[in-house]
């Protein structure tokens, strides 16, 4: 997780604790609605993904949570990440090391299948 974190605080400028929290968003995102064989495998090749989903379970909330679960899916993903702190512009290099670094560890298979599953998941990827 070490090598991801800082992967992401490079590519977004985020802090480290706001970085940890977007990643556990994003990996309870998948856990609730990726297809659950292809997730298991990838947070199995993911060292501390347990740790981060744990600080990023309960973030969010406010409005953009409220919006974006009116269509529910990546747009309540984003207005949790906004909530989290994440701006509009940290959520696709965010997302593009994530799953980037899902590739590296759990194989471009893994990463499509789950990517393919969610709709509108790609533009973030």
């Amino acid at each position: 997780m070490e090598e991801l974190l800082a992967r992401v605080t490079q590519a977004t400028g985020l802090d480290a604790e706001t970085a940890t929290s977007a990643i556990g968003i994003i990996l309870n995102f998948l856990r609730k609605e990726g297809p659950p064989a292809e997730v298991d495998q990838l947070l199995a090749s993911m060292p501390g993904a347990e740790s981060a989903m744990g600080a990023g379970a309960g973030q969010g909330g406010g409005l953009m949570d409220m919006v974006g679960g009116m269509g529910g899916g990546v747009m309540a993903l984003g207005g949790q990440l906004m909530s989290a702190g994440v701006s509009m512009g940290q959520m696709q290099p965010l997302g593009r090391e994530l799953f980037a670094f899902g590739r590296e560890r759990a194989g471009e298979d893994v990463m499509g299948a789950i990517v393919g599953s969610i709709p509108g998941l790609s533009q973030f990827v």
